[in-house]
């Protein structure tokens, strides 16, 4: 079996060539995703893996469809390019905890699986105020303090209000799940999913943070429904290591090493250069196995 990565940076390269690291094995393709926004790109080599980059890249906002539309370039991309049993999607600041030989025998122990992850919970009101309410100015969620974001907020939130007093809902014919963004797919989804892109790209538009509700969706109202690894575990469905805290995404430290190291989980995120000691060795310890 061929596994392709589809890998989505933005900065810290050094980690990004940890990552690729990791993943340098001959049943391997890589696939990245620059940030536009990125002048100068790294030079990253494998000794095994083949590797391509995307040469149209997105302008990627954070909470804006642009994210979407980066991983089905990618997922696009792959597809294209040769065929694969499964596609996991990663950042650029991402580590595998396992050596490729498990990550292969793990997905071919459970071939037809999905592994998306499911947040626990009631969902509905996060999912309506993101995806059934209309987002104007979708591409400055993330504002940086001038008076024209300042004014962008303050109309966003006059829109959002006015739409709730009025109840103008979208996006009604169909039901809504959320969960990690980051995920493992069998071929079969990914052809289902790509075939829906345009009809994707336009249901998403003028939301917020459709990277963490769109495969989950996909899969839920699919006869896919029923190859989702875990629905109960939100990291054991996408075989990811998350750390959370109050509702903050928390970077693994140099501490956190045999934590790590004793997790039956595939992947883990996310890392930094800051504590790049552990990164190191995590890979050490996934050569020596």
């Amino acid at each position: 079996m061929k596994h392709a990565y589809l890998i989505l940076a933005h900065h810290e390269f050094e980690l990004l060539a940890c990552l690729v690291e990791g993943l340098d094995d001959p049943r391997n393709t890589i696939f990245i995703h620059f940030d536009s926004k990125v002048s100068a790109l790294p030079t990253l080599k494998t000794k095994f893996a083949n590797l391509f980059v995307l040469e149209e890249r997105i302008d990627v906002r954070w909470g804006d469809v642009s994210i979407v539309e980066a991983e089905l370039r990618l997922f696009q991309m792959a597809q294209d390019s040769g065929n694969f049993s499964h596609y996991h999607l990663l950042s650029g600041v991402d580590m595998p905890l396992q050596t490729q030989d498990v990550i292969h025998s793990f997905c071919a122990a459970h071939p037809n699986k999905q592994f998306i992850g499911y947040s626990q919970g009631d969902q509905r009101a996060h999912v309506e105020r993101k995806v059934q309410r209309y987002h104007i100015f979708p591409r400055h969620f993330r504002a940086s303090g001038n008076l024209a974001d300042r004014l962008r907020k303050i109309l966003r939130f006059l829109c959002l209000r006015l739409q709730f007093v009025l109840n103008v809902k979208r996006n009604q014919d169909i039901e809504f799940k959320k969960g990690t963004q980051w995920l493992s797919l069998t071929a079969d989804f990914v052809a289902f999913l790509l075939v829906q892109k345009e009809e994707i790209l336009k249901r998403y538009s003028y939301t917020f943070c459709a990277d963490e509700i769109f495969v989950q969706t996909a899969c839920w109202n699919s006869p896919f429904r029923s190859q989702i690894y875990d629905l109960k575990d939100e990291g054991n469905g996408s075989q990811r290591m998350i750390q959370w805290r109050d509702n903050q995404l928390i970077d693994w430290q140099d501490k956190d090493f045999d934590t790590l190291a004793h997790s039956q989980l595939l992947f883990a995120r996310k890392f930094n250069e800051a504590n790049s000691d552990v990164v190191q060795k995590l890979l050490t310890n996934i050569r020596l196995r």
